[in-house]
């Protein structure tokens, strides 16, 4: 049988950078310098706060990624993974969670930022998947986030849900008090819910092998009491 038939084959893929936990001082420095140029153009007051690396960043429980152009080593992109195992999520200084996800293991994706222009894009996308990978390897549940408009269009398109009722927003303490919607997505349902119908994101996450992407587990794993959708490995950092 041709292998592209068969329903675990995955193409690979390169891609012109990489995507990768922060592991130094540096790499820190770097993802709030990304952080900051993001969120002047959209909130300079809140993207002037930013000028360090704070004690989240450093946190047991979360992992800063890093995208990085190969051919020179520019920051493109950055997002901070929070696991609700040690600590609250962020968002959950603003609004109280209800069941099933204050009784699930969950993850809060903060601080996306993103260079402009096509490769922006790429960057976006390659992020949303090693959040989703990242939770399948700390067996989380649940990613959660807190989406301004007109961010929170993005996450409707990945399928995540409100967790409140439709539309409804809250001011985030995190975010300078903006109103943001809170979502929801169920991780081990992602091969449904990309699937059906047809989604961009299925190809590109359960069908192709991006080596560049470098996902690990956290040092202290979450126990979970459901089983995530096997179908996707991950890559351990060189």
């Amino acid at each position: 049988m041709d292998s592209s038939q068969d329903p675990h084959y995955q193409h690979a893929e390169r891609l012109p950078f990489t995507v990768r936990p922060a592991e130094t001082e540096q790499d820190l420095r770097d993802a709030v310098k990304m952080r900051r140029a993001a969120y002047g153009r959209h909130m300079p007051e809140l993207a002037a706060t930013m000028t360090q690396a704070d004690n989240l960043d450093r946190g047991a429980g979360t992992a800063v990624l890093l995208a990085r152009a190969k051919l020179d080593g520019a920051t493109l992109g950055t997002m901070r993974i929070q696991s609700a195992a040690n600590s609250p999520l962020l968002l959950e200084q603003s609004v109280e969670l209800p069941a099933p996800y204050c009784n699930a293991t969950r993850a809060e994706a903060t601080r996306l930022g993103v260079c402009t222009g096509r490769i922006g894009t790429v960057v976006k996308a390659a992020l949303y998947k090693a959040f989703y990978l990242h939770c399948v390897a700390n067996s989380i549940e649940y990613m959660v986030v807190a989406g301004r408009h007109p961010v929170d269009r993005d996450y409707e398109r990945l399928r995540f849900s409100d967790v409140f009722e439709p539309g409804s927003a809250f001011p985030m303490r995190h975010a300078g008090n903006a109103l943001h919607r809170v979502l929801a997505f169920h991780v081990p349902y992602a091969r449904t819910l990309w699937s059906e119908p047809k989604h961009p994101m299925f190809r590109f996450v359960f069908e192709t092998d991006h080596s560049d992407i470098c996902i690990a587990p956290l040092l202290s794993r979450p126990q979970s009491t459901n089983t995530v959708d096997g179908g996707v490995s991950y890559n351990d950092p060189a």
